[in-house]
């Protein structure tokens, strides 16, 4: 992995890409703070965005909310 300024990726925008095609990972920052990553391309097929990949389903033991409304609303009407 390189870490490189801004600065330094405009001027040499042509070697790190380069290199980036060789498998090296270039870290640009700004300011003392990484703004972007440059990684090799994986050639993998299209992969969906991470919002749109199916989330976490939790499951607790006992009864569901739903239930536990409509038999407090059952006892006190």
């Amino acid at each position: 992995m390189k870490i490189v300024t801004f600065t330094e990726f405009r001027r040499h925008a042509s070697t790190l890409l380069t290199e980036v095609e060789q498998g090296q990972t270039v870290i640009i920052v700004r300011h003392s703070k990484p703004i972007a990553e440059l990684i090799p391309f994986s050639g993998a097929a299209e992969r969906l965005p991470a919002w749109k990949q199916p989330g976490i389903k939790l499951a607790l033991a006992g009864a569901g909310l739903s239930a536990a409304i409509l038999a407090e609303r059952e006892t006190n009407p």
